[in-house]
């Protein structure tokens, strides 16, 4: 694989370029090197050409260091920001996971309300469509909200149930009172009667012994 074909970020492009090029010419003044070996003494163009060539790889090469230096900090940068960029990654699976966990445990928690035996659940409320025909304004209500309404209708109707237990009960015991002295006073009057008999009876014995 070419090498062309690994390296795809743009920003390494220019570097890459600037390789190829310090490379051919690094190549070209080993390759006059060679080719001037053979000569005992250059002459001065030959010499002045080697300046000229070596001056263009000095070049090339603090260009190429340069580009690395700042390729070397590029890649030093999107290290932290890959590792920041983690970072940041964990940190919301960790709270994704905390929200399928709170979200599991509110359905646990929905399904035991739904299934939980209420205390109204039993309480002897009127059947909805008795209390439908008392309250027909009512019928578009959810149960939700009907619900509430029937069990307040019924505190109600047994505190008026209560308040006339409560009425009923005066009357009772005013009843009773009354019954108690109509009886202590039937009693006082058979005490007269009996007395007023006893006494008939002693005169009838007198007057019988007179006669």
């Amino acid at each position: 694989m070419a090498i062309e074909e690994l390296i795809s970020d743009p920003t390494l492009q220019p570097l890459l370029e600037t390789s190829r090029t310090t490379l051919s010419q690094t190549l070209a003044v080993l390759s006059w090197l060679e080719e001037t070996a053979a000569t005992a003494s250059p002459i001065l163009e030959q010499k002045l050409d080697l300046s000229e060539q070596q001056k263009i790889l000095y070049a090339y090469v603090a260009k190429l260091r340069g580009q690395h230096r700042q390729a070397a900090f590029g890649a030093r940068a999107t290290k932290q920001e890959t590792a920041e960029a983690r970072q940041e990654v964990d940190r919301l699976l960790l709270q994704l996971q905390n929200l399928y966990y709170e979200q599991r445990h509110l359905m646990g928690e929905i399904g035991a309300c739904e299934g939980y035996d209420h205390a109204y659940t039993h309480l002897p409320l009127l059947s909805l469509d008795e209390y439908l025909a008392l309250f027909p304004d009512q019928a578009g209500l959810s149960e939700q909200e009907l619900m509430p309404l029937r069990i307040e209708h019924e505190k109600l109707e047994r505190e008026k149930m209560e308040q006339q237990r409560l009425e009923l009960v005066k009357i009772k015991d005013a009843l009773v009172k009354e019954n108690t002295r109509k009886k202590d006073e039937l009693k006082k009057m058979d005490e007269k009667l009996e007395a007023i008999v006893d006494g008939f009876t002693s005169l009838q014995e007198a007057l019988q012994k007179d006669l």
